[in-house]
Order: structure tokens, then C-alpha cells, then sequence
């Protein structure tokens, strides 16, 4: 008798086998410009899956390591990286995954093609994505805020495609005291012989392998409080590699992204360059933090992804009962629902882009930036939140093979934890939303954006649902009328749930816009479904947190 052995899950091309992908690109790219980008994105789907992919194998099997001294006492502080790691770099570099943004031969819709390609790059490269939006940070806070010595210089580095000239950024912000409060930065900027040169230590620095850093310091004398920071430019290493006044205290060791070298450091007289003159640091730093939390919404999205494509195959594959479990009903309704979750993401995240092409090139209009504003923090909590539950609900749809390490799966799970808390975490975040919603009218052009979309729904079928969406909207104007978004008490304990609804909102008018757009094409019928079980949800989910209720939330914590 034959012993029977489960075929494990399979990949395929990630951009052909992405029929959501390439129909939105379909949906928001004029014709020409998918024709133009359409060759270097199906060659890069079979790429992800191949060589890349191979890479991070080995990345992941061989974690960083730092060597602190050479073998006769010298301080060295080396961080050995397995080839995949290196490998990852060139890949980088070679695919353009940060020059397309800068290249813009798209014009605004570059990012769309840049971050469409990190989508396809992120679930197979260990978390090298992540050096890359440290990377695309400093080089847009360069673009916008270095001078021609930093631009002619870093600039080229960081967008370049040449993989011996390609340099990654480190974003070294978060301190002991600190955390996501960067009003606490003790670190020291010093005058010495001409030279600005830091003093003070870093807790949280990824890449530190990077050839320099994004970082912020208070030059002596300056005011206390984040008025009074700088923001510098750390090239961190000289000719030889070596470390300049950095000292590497330990690597990190992480729940997940255990390739991904993360280290404590010191800076003991790094020299630096002071990038777009004194003060100022933190609002200079703030295309730094929105470019990153786009990254992590699309590398989020596509995490999502990946798991749902595994488990999917698996589906076909994996019997039970007398019939595949793809074929089990209710099997088949999880994993419709995951895909529904999916697909919210994705239609945040890749909305973001759009966004930040057109405001990069000057095209978005006061009311687009100021959805933009809005919409950064709410993108990148929901997709951050939405992965880790999605890729736990897989794990589980997996049976005991997702959990056991020798399947790769349990991975998944570990390293999706870390978006909620990058770049801020979700109560970080909502409380940026507050700060968004008192000022610039953001609400107002948040609610006109919407409702437009909404007005464009003619699709019969689909009219009630834009009906559900337009309720909702109400439904969150009305709280906001009433609640003060300035940050007092009452608004600060519904901050989640306001920003959660708010995302909901716009979700929905994203897919009613995208299902209208399929039906007159005949494109995606699932599209239409989507859209229609995704507004059936309680759209805007709020609370009323007056005293009483919050006094009461006292007592469920504290027992008192």
C-alpha cells in the first residue's frame, strides 16, 4: 500500500496569476503606460518566484551577525549578512525598485508602477523592503530638502540603478525615552572643526548595514521639544566600509523579520550634514515617515497576498471528507471572506499611491492633499491590522502544517506582527487622524471625495450599496459635529474606532467606483460581489465616550 504524502502549496508568475493587479492597473493607467510597464512586471512576477525568492531562503536561513572586535581587540562592529542578503540589494537596484519613483517617466503614475513592482517584491525578500522605504524616505527628503552637494551626491546614490553605486538609508529616530514621541530626542548635534557631528544613542536602527541614515538631533543650545530638532545625513561609513563615531551595542532579537538586521547603536562624533538648515526637523522628516507608512501599507497588502495565494493552491490540493477542502462550503466561505479583507487593502493602499504620484508632480489638488493627509495614518493602520488577522485565519486554514517551521508558514505569522507597530502604532496613528481631522478642513474634502465617487455609481445593482456608504458617511459627520477632534478625552477614546470607520467609508466607494468600472467592461465579475458583501458591514462602528462610559472602561481594566 502506497503511503500517502500532501503536496505542499505552489507559486506561479506573482503579476499573471494577479488578476486583481493587473485589472487596477487596467482601471487607473491609460492604455499606453500599461503596454509600456506591462513586459517588466510580468518578467518580474516569474523573477519573485525564482531567484529572488532563492535569496531570501537563504537570507532567512542565515540571520545577521554582529562581530563587535577583530580578532586583536580593535572595535569593528561588523554586521556579517548572509550572499541572499547582498543578493537582495542588487535585485534592488537592478529592478529600479526605488529609481522609478524618482525616474518618473511615468510622470504621476510612477509610483503606481514603483509600488505595483514592491507589491511583487516584498513577500520574497525577506524584508529587504524594508531598507527601501528608508531608502525612498531619505531620497525624497533629500529631493525636497537637501542642497546640491546632497543631491548631486546621495541623492544619485539612493535612485540609482547601478547595484555598485546603489546606497540603502537607515531612519534612525526612535530613542529609549522617545519611542513614536520624537519630542523626546536626547541625541546632540555638535560644531567640531567645521563639522556637525552627533552625540547620543538610537534604539530601534534597521539597516544598519546602510552607507548612511536619515537621523534627528537637537543642535546644542536649541529649544527642548520636537520645535527644536534638526534633521542630519549621516553617511555612516568610510571608503573602506568602516563605521565613522558609530558603535553597534547589539543586534536586536526580533519575534520575525529575522533577516532584517536590527541593531542598538551609538553615535560617538558621527559626522553629518545638516540637511535643510536648523529647526524644523520633524515636519523636514515628515515625507520620510508618509513614504514609509505607504511602504508598509503595500508591503502589508501584499503579505496578505502571498498567504492567500499559499493557502489557496493548498485548497486544491488538500482533501478531506471525499473532496478537496477549495470545495468544502464552508472552507470556501473563509477563505471568500479573507479575500474580501484582501482586497480592501489593496484598494487602500494602491489609492495612496495614486495620490502621492500626483502630489510629488505637482498635480493633486488642494483637496487630494488633504485627503492624502487623512488617509496616510488610516492606510497604513488598516492594512497593517487587517495582515496579521488575515494571515492568522490562514495559518489556521492550514491545519497543523501551519504550524510547524519546517513548511515556512509560521513566518508568515511572525513577521506580519511588525506592521501594526512600524511607523507607528494603531493608537499612534488614530491620534494622528485627530490631528489631521482639526485642521485643514480634512473631513470636509474627506466626505466631498467620497461622495463624488458615490454619485458616479450607476450600476443598478450597486445602488443601494453606495446608499449604505452615503448613510455611513453621515453617520461619521454627524459623531464629528458633536465630538471635538482637538484631543480631548472623549475624542482620544474613539479615536480607533473613528479612524477604523473612516477607512471602512472609503474602502467601499473605492470598490463601488472599481465594480462600476468592471461591470462596463465586463472585467472582473467577482469585482461586483466584492464591493456589495464588503458595504454590507457595519460601515462606520462608533462609540459615544462620554465620562460615564469611560469611567466605567476604567473600572474593566483596573477592577476598580
Amino acid at each position: 500500500m502506497d503511503e500517502f504524502y500532501q503536496e505542499g502549496p505552489a507559486l506561479k508568475n506573482q503579476y499573471e496569476a494577479d488578476f486583481l493587479l493587473r485589472h487596477y492597473l487596467r482601471f487607473r493607467l491609460p492604455a499606453d503606460v500599461v503596454g509600456e510597464i506591462e513586459p517588466g512586471l510580468l518578467s518580474f512576477g516569474d523573477r519573485v518566484v525564482g531567484d529572488v525568492l532563492a535569496m531570501a531562503l537563504e537570507a532567512e536561513a542565515s540571520p545577521p551577525r554582529h562581530v563587535p572586535f577583530d580578532p586583536w581587540g580593535r572595535r569593528i562592529d561588523s554586521i556579517e549578512v548572509s550572499p541572499g542578503w547582498d543578493g537582495l540589494n542588487r535585485v534592488s537596484a537592478e529592478e529600479g525598485l526605488v529609481a522609478i519613483g524618482y525616474e518618473r517617466a511615468q510622470g504621476a503614475y510612477s509610483r503606481l508602477h514603483q509600488l505595483a513592482k514592491l507589491y511583487l517584491f516584498h513577500p520574497s525578500s525577506a524584508l529587504y523592503s524594508c531598507p527601501l522605504a528608508m531608502t525612498d524616505g531619505a531620497a525624497r527628503a533629500i529631493e525636497l530638502h537637501g542642497d546640491e552637494e546632497l543631491r548631486a551626491g546621495a541623492f544619485k546614490n539612493l535612485t540609482s540603478r547601478n547595484p555598485q553605486r546603489f546606497w540603502t538609508s537607515g531612519q534612525w529616530m526612535t530613542e529609549r525615552a522617545g519611542g513614536s514621541d520624537v519630542s523626546g530626542t536626547t541625541t546632540v548635534a555638535r560644531m567640531t572643526d567645521g563639522e556637525w557631528r552627533l552625540y547620543g544613542g538610537k534604539w530601534f536602527t534597521s539597516a544598519p548595514t546602510s552607507q548612511m541614515a536619515m537621523a534627528l538631533a537637537r543642535i546644542d543650545g536649541a529649544a527642548s521639544g520636537g520645535k527644536g530638532l534638526s534633521m542630519f545625513c549621516i553617511e555612516a561609513r568610510d571608503r573602506d566600509g568602516r563605521l565613522r563615531g558609530i558603535e553597534v551595542d547589539r543586534l536586536k532579537d526580533k519575534l520575525g523579520t529575522r533577516a532584517l538586521p536590527t541593531a542598538e547603536i551609538r553615535l560617538a562624533g558621527a559626522p553629518a550634514r545638516l540637511v535643510g538648515g536648523p529647526g524644523g526637523g520633524v515636519l523636514k522628516a515628515a515625507p520620510i515617515l508618509k513614504i514609509a507608512r505607504l511602504y508598509n501599507s503595500v508591503c502589508a497588502t501584499a503579505h496578505f497576498n502571498r498567504a492567500l495565494v499559499l493557502v489557496k493552491d493548498y485548497a486544491r490540493k488538500r482533501r478531506a471528507f471525499g473532496r478537496a477542502i477549495a470545495e468544502q462550503p464552508l472552507h470556501l466561505q473563509t477563505l471568500a471572506q479573507l479575500q474580501i479583507e484582501f482586497e480592501g487593502c489593496f484598494h487602500l493602499a494602491f489609492h495612496m499611491a495614486c495620490l502621492l504620484g500626483k502630489e510629488e508632480t505637482g498635480e493633486a489638488t488642494a483637496e487630494e492633499a488633504a485627503v492624502s493627509r487623512l488617509l496616510s495614518p488610516i492606510v497604513k493602520m488598516w492594512t497593517a491590522k487587517q495582515a496579521v488577522a488575515g494571515t492568522s485565519e490562514v495559518l489556521e486554514a492550514f491545519g497543523g502544517a501551519g504550524y510547524v517551521e519546517d513548511t515556512g508558514l509560521p513566518r508568515l505569522l511572525r513577521d506580519a506582527q511588525v506592521f501594526p507597530i512600524w511607523e507607528g502604532t494603531t493608537n499612534v496613528l488614530a491620534l494622528d487622524v485627530l490631528r489631521a481631522l482639526a485642521k485643514d478642513s480634512s473631513f470636509e474634502a474627506f466626505a466631498r471625495d467620497v461622495e463624488r465617487r458615490l454619485g458616479a455609481v450607476t450600476v443598478e445593482s450597486l445602488g443601494g450599496d453606495a446608499g449604505r456608504v452615503r448613510a455611513a458617511l453621515s453617520k461619521v459627520a454627524g459623531y464629528l459635529k458633536k465630538a471635538d477632534p482637538k484631543g480631548t478625552d472623549f475624542s482620544q477614546a474613539a479615536a480607533r474606532q473613528l479612524a477604523f470607520s473612516l477607512g471602512q467609508v472609503f474602502i467601499a466607494s473605492l470598490m463601488l467606483e472599481f465594480a462600476q468600472w468592471c461591470v462596463g467592461r465586463k472585467q472582473r465579475p467577482s469585482a461586483e460581489e466584492v464591493a456589495r458583501r464588503f458595504c454590507a458591514r457595519e460601515l462606520a462602528p462608533l462609540i459615544q465616550p462620554d465620562e460615564a462610559y469611560r469611567s466605567a472602561t476604567e473600572r474593566i481594566v483596573w477592577g476598580v
